[in-house]
């Protein structure tokens, strides 16, 4: 390169450092995913405690897919920007979550789409008839240094040459209750760290939860539906001012929530979603979630290995051996005497697995559940 283009970009990239945009409540973000975007059909659930599947495909209030996915208010809709007032943050130790009053999650479904995407995430996977959403990974370009010169890179196709070695996934869940709908985001990431002494090679290994990213966001989607900015950072302050609970004691291959059922079906449903596994159903009235581990921490292919495939002790307490790669769960959850539950894991048949995997298991979801 010329000297005097390399004199053109250094100065060009101090302008560039000079300038800033204003960032909603505290965390710098600029996601961009590793995946490629692609078109998402976009489907909205039914309502999750009474499905009605021939209502399926029908967007609220005359929405598209073109406008949906472009994020623009449709005329009509029920979750139009500016007309919902009835938002909260709640927590339990470190776990947040949004109750959206007197509003499905069919109505929210669109919306909730079109954020993350704004935000730069790629929808890797989505179960409207769940409420669950899955993101990609995706790089929080906004921790790396020297923007400036960095952005100018970009713009003739050099912007790879900079990585933070550490990327992010989320978890979306919705669920109605009587008073609204719940919305949860649960966090995952990776890092890459050298795979020896000699640094010459790295792998990408899980690295630890981040709530306040979770708060951060569900902060920003409050926003999104219509809360004014001030009013949601102080909803995030409020929420990260709280110490973390005591935690909960397993006693006899059972996890003792200090909470009644409601509170800890809620709590365990953000936890599962943390530590890896996947929904596949689920039946509040039986205090039931049914799991399997996440493709990601069965398939070594990717490099991320993870906490589930680490058992490889799958086994059930009669000796009949579980497929690693297609291991499935129940979790069960009995309330007790209406401020505590037990949190039970169980086989995709209800019988008792191994003590050192019920041992395991029950102590990363403990770690979660804080």
């Amino acid at each position: 390169m010329k000297r005097s283009a390399t004199v053109a970009i250094l100065l060009a990239s101090g302008v560039l450092a000079a300038c800033s945009t204003q960032q909603p409540l505290s965390k710098p973000l600029d996601y961009k995913s590793d995946a490629p975007k692609t078109s998402n059909s976009l489907e909205v659930p039914p309502d999750l405690t009474t499905p009605q599947v021939q209502n399926k495909y029908n967007l609220p209030g005359g929405a598209t897919a073109a406008n949906v996915d472009a994020g623009e208010p449709t005329v009509g809709s029920p979750v139009a920007i500016n007309q919902l007032d009835n938002i909260k943050m709640e927590r339990a130790g470190t776990q947040r979550w949004l109750l959206v009053g007197n509003k499905k999650a069919a109505e929210l479904w669109p919306v909730l789409k079109a954020f993350w995407q704004e935000n730069g995430f790629v929808i890797k996977s989505e179960d409207p008839s769940l409420g669950i959403i899955e993101t990609d990974w995706a790089e929080n370009r906004a921790k790396l240094p020297n923007d400036g010169l960095r952005k100018l890179l970009e713009t003739v196709g050099l912007g790879s040459v900079y990585s933070t070695g550490e990327r992010d996934k989320f978890r979306i869940r919705l669920e109605n209750t009587p008073q609204g709908t719940e919305v949860y985001f649960s966090h995952r990431g990776m890092e890459e760290v050298y795979a020896d002494n000699s640094k010459t090679n790295t792998v990408w290994q899980p690295r630890a939860t981040d709530p306040n990213l979770e708060a951060e966001l569900l902060g920003r989607f409050m926003m999104r539906l219509g809360m004014n900015e001030d009013k949601a950072r102080d909803q995030v302050k409020q929420t990260l001012a709280k110490p973390a609970k005591p935690q909960d004691p397993i006693v006899d291959g059972q996890l003792q929530l200090s909470d009644g059922f409601d509170r800890s079906w809620r709590r365990v449903g953000l936890a599962l979603d943390r530590v890896g596994l996947v929904v596949t159903d689920r039946d509040r009235s039986q205090g039931l979630y049914y799991v399997k581990p996440a493709k990601s921490d069965t398939d070594s292919t990717d490099g991320s290995g993870g906490f589930w495939s680490s058992l490889a002790f799958w086994k059930s307490k009669d000796g009949q051996a579980l497929k690693p790669s297609e291991p499935e769960y129940r979790i069960k959850l009995l309330e007790q005497n209406g401020t505590t539950t037990t949190l039970q894991i169980q086989d995709k048949q209800g019988k008792p697995l191994s003590d050192d995997f019920v041992k395991a298991a029950l102590g990363k979801l403990q770690t979660e559940l804080q």
